[in-house]
């Protein structure tokens, strides 16, 4: 067990069953943000699937994912590049984020580290550490049963201007 850490919030292998859930893998569509609560929001899309699992998060997080997303390269290390460093010097590698339950509109994830010891983490921080690790990020079929959605062909369109809007955005647009 990790110095410090709750028992709630690092697991190692032997404390879950990594067949119990169902998993999807998840790409990052991109952050927007939303009108007019100007609350940002990450969209997830299922790999093999049609499904689009919008989550919201804070501004700082939003950047986060913006900058990696367009390769900006900050003067010095984000909060994340440097957890992803930390990792890197410790030989742990992140090998999956994994967005496994929503309660009281809340989702929660684990890090999925080295050997198997899950770390719980918010899935703002974890999707925004696994662009930046190269890691994959799933999700729980339940989750996305409850919380994801189907765009109908009709709005493929305003997916669409949302990617361009993606294009044209910049990250400093979601700072305070």
């Amino acid at each position: 067990m990790a110095v410090g850490a709750d028992p709630w919030h690092v697991r190692f292998s032997q404390d879950w069953d990594d067949t119990e859930a169902a998993v999807r893998e998840l790409s990052v569509v991109g952050v927007r943000v939303e009108l007019p609560s100007n609350q940002p929001i990450v969209l997830l899309r299922e790999v093999d699937g049609d499904r689009y699992l919008p989550i919201w998060i804070g501004a700082v997080e939003a950047t986060a994912i913006a900058y990696e997303q367009q390769g900006v390269k900050p003067a010095r290390p984000l909060t994340h590049d440097l957890m992803r460093d930390v990792l890197a010097a410790v030989k742990t590698p992140l090998k999956a984020v994994e967005i496994m339950e929503l309660k009281d509109n809340v989702f929660y994830a684990d890090l999925i580290l080295g050997d198997n010891v899950r770390v719980s983490a918010r899935p703002s921080d974890s999707i925004a550490l696994a662009l930046r690790a190269g890691a994959p990020i799933r999700c729980a079929e339940e989750v996305l049963a409850e919380a994801g959605i189907v765009i109908p062909d009709e709005q493929e369109d305003e997916v669409e201007k949302f990617r361009e809007f993606l294009d044209q955005v910049n990250p400093d647009d979601f700072a305070s």
